[in-house]
């Protein structure tokens, strides 16, 4: 019968949509005031946006542990170039972070549907007692938790040109340490084997110049006379200092000791070249927290961190100080009759424990009405046993007072082993 003092307003595909997420009851909010419509909307417009925050929060925070490492200010800036381009995105890094972002979004929703759809609503008042309190709190610390996860990648999100510029010196610094590092390593080396060629080497210095020294005599004899017995003498010396030269040259420890040196110095420069490197590997989703706490201090990342937690608590909270409204009257009724359906009673504060703590006794009807009725069934079935062996046990008496003397020789015959 239609009323006539109210009629439900007629919910919207989106309104519905925001009913199934807060893990309200279609059925009764389409027959509930407009009030109670509007209280689950907003409960389930919370959790969805906590679930899209936390997608790309998500989804951020795995571009950022993927991405390809490099330069903190020429990786990851946002604006224009100078030519007026942006820089590249990693695509496949891009992809797996939205396909990340997706599934996290998802999850966080669900775990928040989960939470609220299981807060009660308390003792239908909007004070929150100290008992409401207590048994609400694994799930103000699960929104805690969510809330926190949520809150660091959106806080590196925000301060991000300033991190960048910190981590872009950090980075600096961390490739000339590197670099300090790798020289100090590779000089002590370079220097033990410059002392294994230093006394070649001088040995040869001294040769080569008292060769010049010499060719230098045989020069100016030859211009001043002919070549002559003086000037062939010092030719002699010349050749026997250079084959002298040539020799030393040609020696394999001194051909060795130099290789090694040349090996190391071209180890050193490739360690250098790699500085730059391993010092775009600080770039990190831990380091840029930390960075951002330096930058934001400990009042500002705690305000952000209770900005979210509040986004995140207030559907638990909200349910606990909700008053009972039509809904929560109609969803009670609702959950009696088809209990009643079902043969379902409960008879409340019916006993206490050891404890003392009043406890709820459960009837289970129709359990008991399909245990009685197996009983009676099996009862039966005994009576009709004890029947059928009543009028066996009579025809037997029957068939002996006949014939005695066939029954006594049957057992007879058993008792022997044959059988007639």
């Amino acid at each position: 019968m239609p009323r006539d003092f109210y009629n439900s307003p007629k919910p919207t595909r989106v309104m519905r949509l925001f009913w199934k997420a807060a893990g309200a009851d279609r059925y009764i909010l389409e027959r509930s005031t407009y009030g109670d419509q509007v209280k689950y909307l907003c409960l389930g417009g919370i959790i969805v946006a906590t679930g899209l925050m936390a997608g790309l929060a998500g989804g951020y925070a795995f571009y950022t542990i993927f991405e390809p490492r490099g330069n903190a200010i020429n990786s990851f800036k946002t604006a224009a170039d100078i030519d007026g381009s942006y820089d590249a995105v990693d695509i496949a890094t891009m992809i797996k972070a939205v396909t990340f972002g997706i599934i996290w979004g998802l999850i966080i929703f669900n775990l928040d549907r989960f939470i609220v759809s299981s807060t009660g609503k308390g003792d239908g008042t909007e004070e929150i007692t100290g008992k409401e309190l207590k048994g609400a709190l694994p799930r103000l610390f699960m929104g805690a938790v969510i809330a926190m996860t949520i809150s660091k990648p959106v806080e590196i999100r925000m301060f991000k040109t300033e991190i960048d510029i910190k981590l872009h010196e950090k980075q600096i610094e961390q490739q000339q340490a590197y670099k300090a590092k790798t020289d100090s390593v590779f000089n002590s080396e370079l220097s033990k084997k410059d002392k294994e060629i230093e006394k070649t080497e001088n040995e040869l210095k001294n040769k080569r110049s008292r060769y010049q020294s010499l060719e230098a005599n045989y020069i100016e004899e030859a211009r001043i006379v002919t070549v002559g017995p003086r000037a062939q003498a010092i030719k002699a010396q010349m050749d026997a200092l250079h084959a002298d030269i040539k020799e030393l040259e040609a020696n394999p420890d001194y051909l060795r000791v130099k290789k090694e040196k040349e090996d190391i110095e071209n180890r050193r420069t490739q360690a250098l070249n790699q500085s730059e490197k391993y010092a775009a590997g600080l770039d990190g989703l831990l380091e840029r927290i930390k960075i951002s706490h330096e930058i934001s201090g400990p009042v500002i990342s705690l305000f952000i961190t209770l900005l979210f937690m509040a986004i995140e608590l207030t559907p638990i909270f909200f349910k606990l100080m909700l008053i009972k409204s039509p809904y929560d009257y109609m969803e009670e009724n609702i959950k009696e009759l088809i209990k009643a359906e079902n043969g379902i009673e409960i008879q409340y504060n019916y006993y206490q424990d050891k404890q003392g703590h009043e406890r709820d006794k459960m009837v289970h009807h129709q359990v008991i009405r399909l245990l009685k009725e197996k009983i009676a069934l099996l009862e039966a079935q005994s009576q009709l046993s004890e029947a059928a062996l009543e009028q066996w046990k009579e025809k037997k008496k029957e068939s002996i007072r006949n014939n005695p003397d066939l029954f006594v020789n049957e057992h007879s015959n058993k008792d022997n082993g044959t059988i007639i």
